[in-house]
């Protein structure tokens, strides 16, 4: 089985297309989303008619949760007074923008997909198995913890995005955890691409983070029309988060620029 995983599209309708493509290209079976749809970018219906032309197969994340249902947040979680204020704009421009027809589809999403995967049990969750707004953050989560969580999933291979930086890590019973990652802003690492996950079973390290480069420079062209915040633009230009910092671990924000 050849599959690909994206998560975190946040808007970024320009990077899921250019994904799709690439990962069609080399010849996948399946595309699976694993999650929050809308934020931080223009247009929200755009991704959505993607996804939903594609019949793509899509876990529910915390923004999909609140938007379907209208909520009167993201279910983020932010503390810091500053990420709080760039969420709230975020999050009541995707709900302006976000049309009627597709709200039901997303207070439908299921939170977790299980494929059996020619032996391989896959299972995709948006946060974690226990909660759909839970950070696995590669620095901070240990291989016990990580372990409990596959086996009381029945799991041989969890897929997650949510922190919206992708890793992956073998396990000693051999399980594996991935973050497939984000579609919708950079890895905070200075540079302009995106990430996806390519699962191959046929060989023997079956995981791949593919980055994928997509037109970022008609996004921000996009993102300013839309009068959307220049700390986001920041991000799509630089490849260095501006926004929503509070939720690093120390390690994962000493990578970054701020």
């Amino acid at each position: 089985m050849r599959a690909a995983f994206f998560g975190g599209i946040y808007n970024n309708h320009l990077a899921l297309a250019a994904a799709m493509a690439d990962a069609r290209a080399r010849g996948v079976d399946a595309l699976y989303c694993l999650g929050d749809v809308g934020g931080f970018g223009p247009h929200p219906d755009r991704s959505l008619e993607l996804l939903r032309a594609s019949g793509m197969p899509t876990v529910q994340g915390n923004y999909d949760h609140s938007i379907g249902l209208g909520l009167e947040d993201c279910g983020c979680g932010y503390t810091d007074p500053r990420d709080n204020h760039f969420a709230r704009i975020s999050y009541a421009y995707t709900q302006e923008k976000t049309s009627s027809v597709h709200r039901p589809w997303l207070a439908g999403l299921p939170e977790r997909l299980s494929v059996d995967a020619e032996g391989t049990r896959l299972v995709m969750v948006h946060g974690s198995p226990r909660q759909q707004n839970e950070f696995l953050w590669e620095s901070t989560t240990p291989d016990p913890f990580l372990e409990r969580l596959l086996e009381q999933a029945g799991a041989d291979v969890l897929l997650c995005t949510h922190t919206g930086l992708h890793w992956q890590r073998r396990l000693r019973s051999g399980r594996r955890v991935v973050n497939v990652g984000a579609l919708g802003r950079p890895a905070n690492d200075g540079a302009t691409h995106v990430w996806y996950a390519l699962l191959d079973t046929r060989k023997p390290e079956p995981v791949e983070l593919i980055p994928v480069a997509y037109d970022f420079h008609q996004l921000v062209r996009e993102m300013r029309e839309e009068r959307l915040p220049e700390e986001f633009v920041e991000t799509i230009l630089t490849g260095w988060w501006t926004t929503c910092l509070e939720i690093l671990p120390a390690r994962e924000r000493l990578r970054g620029r701020y």
